[in-house]
């Protein structure tokens, strides 16, 4: 088995460019304020999703830093929010036209805990490494994903739904990627 080691980057809104967009922190863009609060700076990143999304709390523990799965989604842009000013690894690959992802492409990311991440459709990547235990992430998705993680959807070791395809890389390629910090 071939061990790929990633160098941990930060998540700037230029890293990210590839894989979505960073949700929050120095640099967001702003909406003009509405007429009724010139107090409140609004801000929309991309979010979408044809039907059924879900809010989830998560809250992580720490866990080793190997990538053995990766998943993407085709209806929807999955976002993650820290809470807490809490930080958090994310290993992505762009969309592939392939069913599994390029992983000579995959890129590990530090998200410091003041902005989060909307990845575009198709963004293969693992759920987020907490850095420490009790690391609260808002999640948000479609429920069909959230369905096809569930056991009665789990076929030879793979998460499988309409929205969700979730690959074993390490039986199908033969690698772990190991983010290093």
């Amino acid at each position: 088995m071939l061990t790929t080691e990633l160098k941990v980057e930060a998540a700037t809104p230029e890293n990210i460019a590839p894989f979505g967009e960073l949700v929050g922190g120095a640099g967001t863009p702003a909406i003009p304020p509405s007429a009724f609060y010139s107090q409140v700076q609004s801000y929309r990143p991309q979010f979408v999703s044809d039907e059924e999304t879900e809010m989830a709390l998560c809250t992580v523990q720490r866990r080793p830093l190997e990538v053995r799965y990766m998943e993407r989604h085709f209806k929807h842009t999955q976002v993650f929010l820290p809470l807490g000013g809490r930080p958090f690894v994310a290993v992505l690959a762009p969309p592939t036209d392939t069913d599994l992802p390029d992983i000579d492409q995959a890129r590990a990311f530090l998200f410091d805990g003041k902005a989060g991440l909307s990845m575009h459709i198709g963004t293969w990547h693992e759920f987020p490494f907490a850095l420490f235990d009790d690391t609260q992430i808002v999640v948000l998705l479609r429920r069909e994903a959230t369905r096809g993680l569930q056991k009665e959807n789990i076929v030879n070791g793979e998460g499988v739904s309409g929205d969700l395809d979730k690959k074993d890389i390490t039986r199908r390629l033969g690698v772990v990627l190991q983010p290093r910090l």
